[in-house]
Parts: structure tokens; sequence; C-alpha cells
């Protein structure tokens, strides 16, 4: 594989990974599996087809499982996989940086902006 094709492959995992809908998705599942409506509750402003998206994007990607129950109405759950999980770790240490830093980079924002 030469270098080009290997960069273009990174990327492509990078932009799943580093989606701020997939970010957001990836820390609640770190908690535990949950059902399609919890996630949406839990993800303000996120519209139904971006999560629907997101959730088969990660799925394709093996980094989330969907496990039906048959019920009426059948029960849909969304959990990790192995994989997922060693991305949730990452993904729970950006959130406390960005939780830690939020404030920091508003006022640089504003300060950058007024120069």
């Amino acid at each position: 594989m030469d270098a080009s094709n290997a960069t273009c492959l990174l990327r492509d995992v990078l932009d799943r990974v580093g989606d701020k809908w997939s970010v957001l998705v990836m820390a609640l599942l770190g908690d535990g599996s949950r059902r399609y409506s919890e996630l949406r509750r839990g993800i303000d402003g996120i519209s139904q087809r971006m999560l629907t998206l997101t959730l088969r994007s990660l799925e394709r990607d093996g980094l989330v499982e969907r496990t039906v129950t048959p019920s009426s109405p059948p029960r849909v759950d969304y959990g990790l996989t192995a994989v997922g999980e060693t991305l949730s770790v990452e993904v729970s240490s950006l959130i406390r940086w960005a939780e830690q830093h939020r404030e920091y980079v508003g006022t640089s924002r504003i300060r950058y902006d007024q120069a």
C-alpha cells in the first residue's frame, strides 16, 4: 500500500471518529447500551435522521452493534463493540479536555475576533 492510499484510509477513519455526532454517541454508549430514544434525548440538537445515519456508520465501521429483541414493538438497543470500547476511552479523554478548556477556547475566540 502506498503512502497516499494509507493517508486516505487514515483520513477516512479520522473523519468517522472525529465527527461531532459520532463522538457524542460514543460517549453515551461508553456508559452502557442504550435504546435509540435514550440516545436521541441524550444528544441535544441531533435530528432523527442524523442520529440514524451516525449509528449506521458506526455500526458499519464495527464500533457499534445493534441488537433487536423481538417484542411488540421490537426493542432495539445499541452498544459498543470491543473495538468501540477502546475508542470510547479516548473519546472520554477528549470530552474531559473540552469541558476543562471550553472557557479558554471561548475567550480566545472572542479575543481573536476583536483583533
